[in-house]
Parts: C-alpha cells; sequence; structure tokens
C-alpha cells in the first residue's frame, strides 16, 4: 500500500515539494512517520489512548527534525471540521476506519472538505465483494455462503464490522467532489496467511507479486482490502 501511495503522490505533485498530510486513524502511526521521514509535514488523528501513546513513544526517538514535522491530535476522525479549516491538506489519509464506521459517507464527506483543490484523499477498505474468499479458502462453506449477500463480517479481533463495495465507494467520491481516480487491491494472496506467520526470506519477490496482482484485473477485484484514491476536484 505504501508504494501505491508513493505512486499517486509522485504522479501529483512536484518532486520534492513538502505536502501537509493528514492520517485520519492513523493507528501507532506507520504511515505518519513514514511520510515525516520523506519531508512531510505530518497531523495524525488518533481516538484509541493506546494507539496514540505507541506513536508518541515512537516519535520521541526520532530526530528533532522528523519530530518537527509530525503532529499528533487525540480526536475522532469525523471531528476534523472541529480541529482544521477545509482545505488545509494536500493529501489526506483514511486507512482501515471506515470497517469500524456504521455510516462512513459523512466521515468520508469530512475528509475531503480537508483537501486543497487538487488534494489525494487515499482510503484503505475491506472488499465487499470479495468478503466469500477468506471463509471458502479455510473450507468454511456455510460462512462462504452467507458472505455472499452481506457487507458484514467479524474480523480477527473478534469484532463486527463492515466492508465497502468499489461501486457504492466510487459513487461517494463522486458525490462529495473527489471522484475516484485509481484504485488497487491489496492482500490478494497473504490474506490467510496466519496472524504472528515469520516474515519470508523471498519478502521482496512476495511483495512484487503483490503489487502487480493489486494492479491487474482479474486479481485485484479478489483481494482482501481495496486501496483508493481519489482528488478533489
Amino acid at each position: 500500500m505504501a508504494r501505491q501511495l508513493d505512486e499517486q503522490i509522485a504522479g501529483r505533485f512536484p518532486v520534492g515539494q513538502r505536502l501537509r498530510v493528514l492520517d485520519v486513524g492513523m493507528g501507532q502511526g506507520t504511515q505518519a512517520l513514514r511520510l515525516a521521514r520523506l519531508g512531510h509535514q505530518v497531523t495524525g488523528v488518533e481516538q484509541d489512548a493506546t494507539m496514540i501513546a505507541t506513536a508518541r513513544e515512537t516519535l520521541a526517538g526520532e530526530p528533532e527534525g522528523i519530530r518537527a514535522r509530525v503532529r499528533l491530535v487525540q480526536g475522532d476522525g469525523r471531528d476534523t471540521g472541529v480541529h482544521f479549516l477545509p482545505g488545509s491538506f494536500d493529501v489526506v489519509l483514511c486507512h482501515g476506519v471506515l470497517m469500524y464506521v456504521e455510516e462512513p459517507d459523512p466521515l468520508v464527506a469530512g475528509l475531503a472538505r480537508m483537501l486543497a483543490p487538487g488534494g489525494l484523499l487515499s482510503l484503505l477498505v475491506r472488499n465487499g465483494d470479495a468478503l466469500a474468499l477468506r471463509p471458502g479458502l479455510s473450507g468454511d462453506w456455510a460462512g462462504t455462503l452467507a458472505a455472499f449477500d452481506t457487507v458484514s463480517y467479524r474480523n480477527r479481533l473478534g469484532l463486527d464490522v463492515r466492508a465497502d463495495r468499489l461501486s457504492a465507494l466510487t459513487a461517494t467520491l463522486a458525490g462529495i467532489a473527489a471522484p475516484l481516480h485509481a484504485w488497487y487491491g491489496v492482500r490478494v494472496f497473504t490474506d490467510t496467511a496466519a496472524d504472528g506467520a515469520e516474515i519470508p526470506e523471498d519478502l521482496q519477490t512476495l511483495l512484487a507479486a503483490e503489487e502487480r496482482a493489486g494492479r491487474t484485473d482479474p486479481y485485484r477485484g479478489v483481494a482482501a482490502l481495496l486501496h483508493l484514491c481519489g482528488v478533489r476536484g
């Protein structure tokens, strides 16, 4: 996903431009810190106290120049309008958040309002068109049949959450003046890997295979996750 995001950033902004990035639901700050290390000014928003504490601890170990480029805000991603002015950011990330939001459209619309004209909105969502694949590959036939007719599922944390269909999000992005510019699949081949599995020695080859599949039909359509990139008109 990081490679996909970098590709979109490189295609939209001049090389060397320091971008204003908002990462909503940043978790422990993996993408926020990666982009700050690349020279961008990053604001991370996270509601979970444990996650934001981890991000702060990691940030404290970074060089001063990187620490100065990162601002961390504890808060709900649905309240971006409280914290920031419209058009304040060149890039807005919302990765792995929509599955926990019952009504995602207002959140996505709020994120789009944070973008300057021509800005990039990056969403990572569970693929509602491929929910039957994981139970099918594991031999859970009853779960497979049930998954065809729903966008609800139970994740590996044991939480009942929801997925998004590409067609619905495409319509949402068009309706909020940030139409879909590109989309990718994420975790095409590796979704069934066990939690805590050892990193294989041929990791770079694995990543190359995943990256190729993530941009190639029909493989990307059955990925566990979808990475959608909209552009603010």
